[in-house]
């Protein structure tokens, strides 16, 4: 997936400012290119797991559908951890049509962002392309 700069920078922005618990949200655009981002509140409040709010999940998503936009990618982050769904990401991934970015804050200075897909449990890479 090409992915602009702009939205790199938006989930970066939002993780560290999240540190030291995890954050989520959702990316939306049309035609597999990524447009806007969806900060949502993790109601976990954990450094090891995410859960969106529900009430804004709903919003997000009806927004999304409004607007004619499609969901396609769910990003969190991974504070202390690797950018690679844990047996959680894994276990909750409930939408196989989107990518799952994990933005991991684990080397100080140096963040790694990656892409996955997700179905019946198995994990497999996804390219982000980044893009201006």
């Amino acid at each position: 997936m090409k992915i602009p700069k702009s939205i790199i920078n938006d989930m970066l922005a939002h993780a560290k400012e999240g540190y030291p618990h995890e954050v989520c949200g959702l990316i939306t655009g049309k035609e597999n290119l990524p447009t806007r981002v969806f900060r949502m509140t993790n109601i976990d409040e954990s450094s090891v797991s995410y859960m969106m709010d529900p009430a804004e999940q709903f919003r997000a998503l009806k927004e999304i559908r409004n607007e004619g936009l499609e969901l396609l990618a769910i990003y969190h982050s991974h504070p202390t951890s690797p950018s690679y769904p844990s047996q959680t990401d894994v276990r909750l991934a409930f939408y196989p049509e989107a990518i799952y970015v994990i933005v991991s804050l684990q080397k100080v200075g140096n963040p790694e962002i990656k892409g996955f897909r997700i179905l019946d449990g198995r994990i497999s890479d996804e390219v982000l392309e980044v893009i201006p």
